[in-house]
C-alpha cells in the first residue's frame, strides 16, 4: 500500500501530492467533505450560469419599453415585443398582457393566470437552492463528525500507550481529527455565501416581476384583442405549457 502511495505521490507532484496526504490524514469524513466542495463549486457556477441566462443583472429595458407601450394603449406592439423573450421578467409581463386581452378571462382569471406563471418562474429561479442549502447544512457537520472520531482513536491510543504514553503523539492524533473541521467550515462558508446571494438575486427578480404585472393590471384594456393578438396569445400559452 505504502509503496503505491509512493508512486502516486511522484506521479501527481509536490502540491497535489499535499493534497493526497491531506484527503489520507482525515480520514473517510474529508473524501465526503472533498465531494460536497466539489458539489458545492458546481452548483455555485450552474446557479451563475442559468441567472446569467436569466437576465437577472441585466436591466429589463426590453420590458421597461413593452411596458411604457402598454401604459400609452399601444397594446399590440408591446405584446410583439416581448413574444420572443424567455427571461422571467418578459414571460410574466406577457402573461400579464395576453390575459388582459383574453376575452375569456375576467380580471381575477387574468390575475390568476399571471400569477401561475410567475411563480413557475420563480420556482424554476430557485432550482438548486435546497440542493446548496443542505451542502452549507451538512459539511461543517460532517467536520465535527470527523473530528470526534479522530478524538475518540487519538485518546483510545494514549489509554493503550498507558505510562509509556507520549503527549506529541496526543497532539498529532488531536491535529489530525482537527483537519475535518476546517474542511468542513471552508466548504459551508462559501455554500452560505452563495446561498444568501442567489436567494436575495431571486427575491429582487420577484419583486421585479411583481411591479410589472402590478403596472400592467393597473391599466385595464377594453374589448377583445384582434386577430395577430389572438394568434400571439395562443402561441405564447402553448410556450409556456411545454416549459412547464
Amino acid at each position: 500500500m505504502d509503496a503505491y502511495l509512493t508512486y502516486a505521490r511522484d506521479l501527481l507532484g509536490p502540491t497535489l501530492a499535499e493534497a493526497l496526504d491531506f484527503l489520507i490524514l482525515g480520514g473517510p469524513s474529508i473524501w465526503a467533505i472533498a465531494a460536497l466542495a466539489v458539489l458545492t463549486l458546481a452548483l455555485i457556477l450552474w446557479k451563475v450560469w442559468r441567472f446569467f441566462l436569466a437576465g437577472a443583472w441585466r436591466g429589463g429595458r426590453r420590458t421597461e419599453r413593452a411596458i411604457d407601450l402598454w401604459t400609452a394603449g399601444l397594446t399590440g406592439q408591446a405584446v410583439q415585443l416581448l413574444e420572443r423573450r424567455r427571461n422571467p421578467r418578459a414571460r410574466v409581463a406577457l402573461a400579464a398582457m395576453t390575459s388582459q386581452l383574453d376575452p375569456t378571462l375576467d380580471q381575477t382569471g387574468a390575475e390568476a393566470e399571471a400569477q401561475r406563471v410567475a411563480k413557475n418562474e420563480l420556482s424554476r429561479l430557485r432550482g438548486g437552492l435546497k440542493a446548496l442549502e443542505l451542502c452549507s447544512t451538512i459539511a461543517p457537520l460532517l467536520g465535527l463528525l470527523g473530528t470526534v472520531l479522530g478524538m475518540i482513536a487519538a485518546f483510545q491510543a494514549l489509554q493503550d500507550a498507558g505510562a509509556r504514553a507520549d503527549p506529541a503523539t496526543l497532539a498529532g492524533g488531536i491535529w489530525e481529527a482537527l483537519l475535518t473541521t476546517a474542511a468542513g467550515m471552508a466548504v459551508a462558508i462559501p455554500a452560505s455565501v452563495g446561498l444568501t446571494w442567489f436567494e436575495s438575486v431571486v427575491e429582487r427578480m420577484r419583486h421585479s416581476m411583481e411591479d410589472s404585472a402590478t403596472r400592467i393590471f393597473l391599466r385595464p384594456v377594453a374589448g377583445a384583442a384582434d386577430a395577430p393578438l389572438q394568434a400571439s396569445i395562443a402561441s405564447f400559452r402553448s410556450s409556456v405549457a411545454a416549459a412547464e
